[in-house]
């Protein structure tokens, strides 16, 4: 029986290009898992959306001239153009700034207000020295009173986890200009998180299958829980939907408020897109669906404490919910990735320490980033991206093994058979590398839905190995000059194997799972191509979505039966060898950035 699976991906903020940090937490390892649960026949809702909101935004669209509507405009489509590259295979990739969002969003403010779980307090707010503009939180830096790390941001520290406010910090300074930050007071609403320490307790003890850091981070969390402000001092956002704010511009609900909503927005979008506007409902109220995060470590109290106290909050509520069905689904597991950095340097737009998606596809292909990305990305502690050691893996592992397998077993076939040969009796060792291969639908497939990638697509390569070794034994090149249907029946079984392994390799690489699926003679997709459409809503606003049509895929998690006969087309090689050259070609190209 299928499952429902919800996939939901942090949304990268549109204040500029993502780089290869931002799609090693949240995009990578949420596609690897997503086009699993697909071939294995599951109900995939796999959705995110630019976060278009907040103070960054307005800075940067002030430092250009131009209009915070036409900034995001912009980064919308360039971060919808990277994630499209990278094969990202959303349902719907949307953003905050439809109708829809602002509907939803403003219904679980008030519904939560209405239940008394948003409060009013004055609070001291953080204003630019130099601009006189609304600084958020993540603008703030200094020195944690807690545990005295000296780059701790104004909403938490990074370093011991603790959650903060910006008049907590010593020395504080705006990321703006590195002036002190001035402190005023103003009145704003609180999401009163106190009110659900018990829930959130009894809930997160029996998170045992989370990842160790996720759990404990989050549990060290409730030891010193406090309301968390949900509105700001802005002029761009989704307005308070309150009456007494009907006339007023100076404050918007906070965009971390509006953000992890998206979540729930989008899969109501995607509902409405489809024509069935209810069917978010079967992944949202189903006890029985699984809900599966997907971000960067610097995001889990967003989502293991602030993002579940609003989903119990609102329960069944509101005008969305209606008081129909279930409570609206938690957490089912948050998988949230270490820190990516550069060689040796943390990725940083501002400092020019990056490397963004868009320049590195403009030269490289997708799949040999996303291979880096999943066997040497920070699944599990911060890891470093060098284009010594993406040249290395690129040519020692994916080229000298995976591809290498590939082009001698279908070099062969192609060349003396031209199809699919007949096979003769298979000996114990032609069946021991086959079972071996079969196996590893098991093997692969309960480390992927485990959110072991690393340790999935490290078992994939195993298994490729196995069939390269298995090859050089047999050297069918060798056996045709004297017994045809012997290596007729050895190149049958290094088919075999490469077509399960086409499969097995799907998730982590799509593109040339595609391309070899083609020349092993086979029509439709296994991993079809993405699309864009243009959506209209109810107040005649357009925005395209970044989408696909997966119910047409063909690729299935199960062992295929590789027809005989059937004609192969003529082999290309998966794969390109890098020269060395490019690793000082890159190193200068990021000393003239």
């Amino acid at each position: 029986m299928s499952e429902y699976i919800v996939i939901a991906v942090a949304w990268p903020y549109a204040s500029g290009p993502r780089h290869l940090g931002h799609v090693a937490g949240f995009g990578v390892p949420a596609d690897i898992f997503a086009r699993y649960q697909r071939m294995k026949g599951n109900r995939v809702l796999m959705i995110s959306g630019t976060d278009e909101h907040g103070t960054p935004v307005t800075l940067a669209a002030d430092k250009e001239g131009i209009s915070p509507k036409q900034l995001v405009d912009r980064y919308n489509e360039v971060i919808g153009n990277d994630l499209y590259q990278l094969g990202l295979s959303y349902d719907l990739f949307t953003r905050t700034t439809t109708r829809n969002h602002y509907a939803v969003t403003q219904d679980l403010f008030k519904t939560l207000y209405e239940r008394g779980y948003i409060i009013v307090q004055t609070t001291l707010g953080a204003f630019s020295a130099s601009t006189g503009q609304a600084l958020p939180d993540r603008y703030i830096e200094g020195t944690c009173p807690i545990c005295g790390y000296s780059e701790a941001r104004g909403d938490q520290c990074d370093n011991c986890g603790s959650q903060l406010d910006p008049t907590d910090l010593i020395n504080p300074r705006s990321k703006v200009d590195g002036q002190p930050p001035v402190f005023r007071d103003s009145e704003h609403y609180f999401l009163d998180l106190p009110a659900f320490a018990a829930q959130l307790q009894a809930w997160l003890v029996q998170q045992e299958h989370w990842r160790p850091n996720v759990r404990s981070f989050s549990l060290n969390i409730l030891e010193d829980l406090k309301a968390r402000a949900i509105t700001r001092d802005l002029e761009w956002g989704v307005p308070i939907p309150l009456p007494e704010y009907a006339d007023r511009n100076d404050k918007k609900i906070y965009v971390w408020f509006d953000a992890v909503i998206g979540y729930l927005s989008a899969s109501i979008e995607w509902a409405h897109n489809q024509g069935t506007p209810d069917a978010w409902r079967e992944w949202w109220q189903n006890p029985q669906a699984r809900h599966v995060y997907f971000m960067g470590k610097d995001n889990i109290v967003f989502h293991s404490i602030i993002w579940p106290s609003m989903l119990l909050g609102y329960g069944n509520g509101g005008t969305f919910g209606g008081g129909q069905g279930e409570a609206l689904h938690l957490p089912t597991n948050i998988v949230s990735s270490e820190f990516l950095t550069m060689e040796g340097k943390k990725f940083s737009s501002s400092r020019g320490i990056v490397i963004y998606v868009r320049d590195f596809l403009s030269r490289y292909d997708p799949d040999p980033l996303r291979y880096f990305l999943t066997i040497a990305g920070p699944e599990n502690q911060d890891t470093d991206f060098t284009w010594a050691e993406f040249v290395r893996r690129n040519n020692e592992e994916l080229v000298a093994t995976w591809g290498n397998l590939v082009n001698r077993t279908l070099t062969n076939v192609y060349r003396n058979f031209g199809s699919v040969p007949q096979p003769g009796p298979l000996s114990d060792t032609d069946q021991g590398v086959l079972g071996e291969i079969t196996q590893g639908f098991t093997t692969v497939g309960d480390l992927i839905d485990a959110a072991r990638f690393q340790a999935g697509i490290k078992e994939t390569m195993r298994l490729a190995s196995l069939v390269n070794n298995y090859l050089s034994e047999q050297e069918p090149w060798r056996v045709i000059k004297t017994d045809r249907e012997r290596a007729a029946t050895i190149l049958y079984v290094a088919l075999r194997c490469v077509d399960h392994l086409k499969l097995l390799f799907t998730p982590f690489l799509p593109f040339t799972s595609q391309q070899l699926h083609a020349m092993l003679g086979y029509r439709g997709f296994i991993a079809g191509p993405l699309e864009f459409r243009e959506y209209t809503e109810s107040d005649g606003s357009t925005h395209r979505a970044l989408t696909g049509a997966y119910a047409t895929w063909e690729g299935r998690w199960e062992p295929t039966d590789l027809p005989v006969g059937q004609a192969l087309l003529p082999p290309a090689p998966l794969f390109k060898k890098l020269d060395e050259s490019v690793v000082a070609e890159e190193l200068a190209r990021l000393e003239q950035a």
